[in-house]
């Protein structure tokens, strides 16, 4: 929603902007120079903004976007490898901090990353937040939504992108299974087959095709987007906001009864996969720039 003059900041986290327009408010994530990838603050602040918005009267719609060319890319590898390269060099000890979806403390040499308490007490509050909230939540994804970023996205009722927009469940690239909800999001969306072809090819997928297989909602043109998204979010946020809560109530029960048990069976397979040879060597061919040369172990 760059561009729109009637945004106004009303609140500034680190990572994370607040803004308001009318009845509607904005969740802006701004980490740009990391195409809003997250760490441990961004999940903090994150968790603060949706908590904030939920339980401000006043705001009767919400949307998130992203800051810069990015709505989220996913995990914060780029930072998590300089962190181990440091701790390595300090202390002899190599270190992995991060899996998909976070900065996970390692403890000491050769313990596996905490994915598991990364994903249940930072992550999953969020994605079930999005989803108990009782007011439409609209992502729109104005550049890359990638892993845990596209976890976020289609956590929320309504998915909007630019046309130069593009999603991808990156897990199975670093030698991780989807998180975040993805495993129970996408296939709702487009079902098995699709799902599982984004999931294990780990490939893009461009808005105009993600707009075709029903895994979103709308494309806008890159020049039109703001504008677009502010009429939608304006709309949403006149409208009836209790026939909203009901309507979601309703999906919920329908398709995501189950969320909390497969969050938790993701946060466990996860667990087991953050200890591989896989992705230990996906970590290290992030970082040195090359294709990962997987084992199966």
């Amino acid at each position: 929603m760059t561009g729109v003059s009637d945004d106004e900041l009303y609140r500034q986290y680190e990572t994370v902007n607040l803004y308001r327009r009318g009845a509607g408010a904005k969740v802006e994530l701004n980490r740009p120079d990391r195409l809003n990838a997250w760490n441990a603050q961004f999940a903090a602040d994150l968790n603060d903004a949706i908590r904030e918005v939920t339980a401000d009267s006043g705001v009767r719609a919400v949307l998130i976007t992203g800051a810069g060319r990015a709505f989220s890319s996913g995990a914060d590898l780029k930072e998590s490898t300089e962190q181990a390269s440091t701790e390595q060099a300090s202390t002899g000890q190599a270190s992995t901090e991060q899996a998909s979806t976070g900065q996970a403390s390692t403890g000491q040499a050769g313990e596996r990353p905490d994915v598991y308490t990364v994903l249940t007490e930072r992550y999953h509050p969020l994605i079930t937040g999005i989803r108990h909230m009782p007011k439409p939540v609209v992502a729109a994804v104005n550049g890359p939504a990638a892993g845990i970023g596209l976890s976020l996205a289609l956590a929320c009722d309504l998915v909007v992108a630019a046309e130069s927009a593009f999603f991808q469940l990156a897990f199975v690239n670093i030698g991780l299974v989807p998180d975040g909800g993805s495993s129970l999001l996408v296939p709702s969306r487009v079902g098995f087959a699709r799902a599982a072809e984004l999931a294990m090819l780990g490939e893009r997928l461009g808005a105009r095709q993600a707009l075709d297989w029903g895994l979103i909602n709308r494309v806008w043109p890159d020049a039109e987007f703001g504008t677009e998204c502010a009429k939608l979010l304006d709309r949403l946020a006149g409208g009836a906001t209790r026939s909203y809560a009901g309507t979601k109530r309703q999906l919920n029960r329908w398709l995501y009864e189950q969320m909390n048990d497969q969050l938790e069976f993701e946060a466990q397979i996860q667990r087991e996969m953050s200890g591989s040879a896989d992705f230990a060597e996906g970590v290290r061919a992030f970082a040195e720039k090359r294709p990962a040369r997987f084992t199966g172990a």
